[in-house]
């Protein structure tokens, strides 16, 4: 059952939204050669609780931090560790925070330094697809014309489009109802209803979008090794469209009003 928040429910969320959108910030400008991704996650973790919220991925499933760190031909849900970053990869971060009561979700996918020019396209085709299928949030249309819209754009732009994980419901739980393909069709699925809550997350590979186990045994990785890049935003759907929940433009101007 899809949950429908109340406005104030869907305010807090937004205020946890705008606090997890500034520790992106401050994670991005910490990516670079040499960094290890254990400590991206410690300074995520210590920015989390600094802001009074807890991580909402410590201890779910058994994971064991804070922030997914997943490099290059790692798509999602890896586990920080030692190991440092080089020129020339890519890093997806994930990464949720659970305040005053309901959860927060978002992703995005980074260079470190000077990245090669396949590699930044994929970047920015990932961005561009999050961006359209959010433009199809509004009251009456449907999941699968989300998931149409995503998939038509990464595969015309000849990426593969993920279909083994796949976004979700979000508010007091991590994952809720409903679970929302990147690809589809239109006028399929559940018919979009102002208060619904929920994560977008287009997940696109250069190669194969199939997937394998990754070697820490919670995160995966394309099958082939073709790089791969993810982005996720918290969105709420509103009277007239949507709300992007996870975004720190706000954030000042809340904290003024307080």
């Amino acid at each position: 059952m899809i949950s429908i928040k109340t406005k104030q429910e869907i305010e807090i969320m937004r205020e946890g939204g705008e606090i997890l959108a500034r520790i992106m910030k401050e994670l991005e400008k910490r990516v670079g050669p040499g960094v290890a991704t254990a400590e991206l996650n410690k300074v995520a973790e210590d920015l989390i609780l600094k802001y009074g919220g807890k991580p909402s991925f410590k201890g779910y499933e058994g994971f064991p931090a804070a922030l997914c760190a997943s490099i290059n031909e790692e798509l999602v849900h890896c586990i920080p560790s030692e190991r440092k970053l080089k020129q020339g990869d890519i890093i997806s971060l994930d990464l949720g925070i659970f305040f005053k009561g309901f959860h927060a979700d978002m992703a995005i996918t980074v260079p470190v330094g000077k990245i090669s020019a396949e590699a930044q396209r994929l970047i920015r085709i990932t961005k561009k697809a999050l961006k359209r299928g959010i433009k199809k949030v509004r009251p009456g249309n449907t999941f699968g014309d989300i998931g149409e819209t995503i998939q038509r754009y990464i595969e015309d732009q000849g990426y593969g489009v993920v279909r083994d994980l796949c976004g979700h419901g979000i508010g007091k739980e991590l994952h809720e109802d409903p679970k929302i393909p990147n690809y589809g069709k239109k006028k399929t699925g559940a018919k979009l209803q102002e208060g619904m809550t929920f994560c977008l997350e287009p997940m696109v590979t250069i190669g194969d979008w199939r997937l394998n186990q990754a070697k820490d045994n919670y995160g995966f990785q394309t099958k082939d090794n073709s790089l791969c890049a993810h982005f996720e935003h918290t969105i709420a759907v509103t009277q007239t469209g949507y709300l992007v929940l996870t975004d720190s433009s706000g954030y000042d101007k809340l904290r003024m009003e307080r």
